[in-house]
């Protein structure tokens, strides 16, 4: 049982509350979803419950938080350990080794099982999570969802009783959604305690037993799941709400670039492109054009190659066979880098100010102070201008990536992921945002599998396969069913 009393907290260094007065209990074999918009508070309350607050976060705290009677605030991280296993939202924050296959025996070979036992989890994690296909492969060659998918499986190993699964969907395509769907339900049938912070809904309708909403730190809501699984959709939007059901209907949002009739001339070219890492292609014979104003999914499973051809249109892959083409002229990697600006699905990478209005300046000559103000404001980070961007949550930093490709000046933006771990409301300011650079004659591509978002934004959708590309077609009403099969 998780016990949370009377728990306030404030990050070091934060000007607010982060936590305000949260009473909480999960009961033994309970599957809670804790919702809400993105900063209000899911991910510091999971680290209350885990040990991280204050055992590596430091802040002031009052309450406590006790796991199966014990006052987690007096227990030792290892104890805590044997207990609770997370899955963060960024899986590259929890790994230790640098192989998949260490990397899923790190937990149980520190908790000191003899040889034989170590073997029989092995097998049975790998069988049970299904990530066979990734045993010997070098953690740093995944891509963001296989990462998540290890991660997973290391703490699966371990056998915890109580799971906290951090917006553990951000990175999975569909296929890896429905196996996620059904780790959970066997979780529950061996009767595990379930804590889920989660913006993509759908896939939890019938999983979750309760949902707490969560809103600038406060607990505003506790719904039974049959109860809030059929909130109306004007009272979910408000709420800040993504997708509930699965089998609605969504609305084509186009942007009046996309609505223009006529032929558009092609302004890139691509053109029979092989490219990966050292000599070892990752995308093979890949040939497509995009005119300007264009806004392009990229779609497909995990390790298709989607993100690897997507670093290669802006110059962070070398080719290894073809040819890039803009306005008719052939690009080098140098003049990619130049053309080309993208936002990573780990957008650690790419934070380097001390605040946020410095990072939207970082590295940018002679930027409008006024313009970085409106960007800001549009993706509702004004209040946090002159926040450390590690302070912010996962979805504050993933828009704050977003607003420095906005200002970045570039003509082809990448967007790798860009709606992991948003709400409806960042979700709408991304989508209006990626509309307004279109009609500015840019051309867009975005890595991802949300379907809400792609209905909302995108007009064309390229989908890889094994390294190529196996379909690309334009999203309407005909094509909705192609699109609800890849996604959902």
């Amino acid at each position: 049982m998780v016990i949370i009393k009377n728990i306030s907290f404030r990050y070091k260094g934060s000007s607010g509350l982060n936590l305000q007065n949260v009473n909480l209990e999960v009961q033994d074999g309970e599957c809670i979803l804790l919702s809400g918009r993105s900063g209000c508070g899911k991910t510091t309350l999971l680290r209350m419950i885990n040990g991280l607050i204050p055992h590596y976060y430091e802040g002031e705290i009052e309450g406590q938080v006790f796991v199966n009677g014990n006052d987690v605030e007096k227990m030792k991280m290892y104890e805590i350990a044997e207990q609770i296993g997370t899955v963060y939202q960024n899986p590259r924050s929890q790994f230790f080794n640098i192989d998949t296959d260490s990397e899923i025996l790190f937990g149980i070979e520190n908790m000191a099982y003899p040889r034989e036992e170590l073997k029989v989890r092995f097998t049975g994690t790998v069988k049970e999570t299904g990530v066979k296909n990734l045993l010997g492969k070098n953690l740093f060659h995944l891509s963001g969802g296989e990462k998540q998918k290890i991660a997973f499986a290391s703490v699966y190993a371990m056998q915890p009783d109580i799971y906290l699964l951090d917006e553990p969907s951000a990175n999975l395509d569909a296929h890896a959604v429905k196996r996620l769907q059904k780790q959970i339900c066997a979780l529950k049938r061996l009767g595990k305690t379930i804590i889920i912070t989660e913006h993509r809904l759908y896939y939890l309708k019938e999983i979750v037993d309760r949902v707490i909403r969560l809103e600038e730190g406060r607990v505003c809501g506790d719904y039974p799941a049959s109860d809030f699984f059929v909130l109306p959709d004007e009272t979910r939007v408000q709420k800040g709400l993504r997708l509930l059901d699965r089998n609605a209907e969504l609305p084509f949002q186009k942007s009046s670039s996309q609505k223009k009739s006529g032929h558009k001339k092609c302004t890139l070219d691509v053109v029979n492109v092989s490219a990966g890492y050292k000599k070892n292609p990752v995308i093979r014979n890949i040939s497509f054009e995009a005119s300007e104003g264009e806004i392009i999914g990229i779609a497909g499973h995990n390790g298709a190659g989607k993100s690897t051809l997507a670093e290669t249109l802006c110059g962070l892959n070398r080719i290894l066979e073809g040819h890039i083409f803009y306005k008719g002229n052939e690009l080098k990697e140098k003049q990619r880098c130049a053309l080309g600006y993208m936002v990573f699905q780990d957008v650690d990478y790419e934070l380097f100010a001390d605040s946020v209005r410095n990072e939207c300046a970082y590295g940018m000559s002679g930027i409008d102070a006024g313009k970085i103000s409106r960007i800001l404001e549009k993706l509702n980070l004004d209040d946090y201008e002159e926040c450390h961007p590690a302070l912010l949550s996962g979805g504050q930093k993933q828009r704050l990536a977003v607003a420095v490709g906005m200002l970045c000046n570039k003509k082809i933006l990448i967007f790798d992921e860009p709606t992991s771990g948003l709400d409806y409301d960042s979700m709408m300011r991304v989508c209006d945002l990626i509309r307004m650079l279109a009609e500015e004659g840019n051309i867009i591509f975005i890595v991802t599998h949300d379907y809400e978002f792609a209905c909302n934004v995108c007009n064309r959708i390229l989908v890889m396969d094994q390294g190529q590309l196996k379909e690309d077609y334009e999203i309407t009403v005909k094509t909705r069913k192609k699109m609800t099969e890849l996604l959902l």
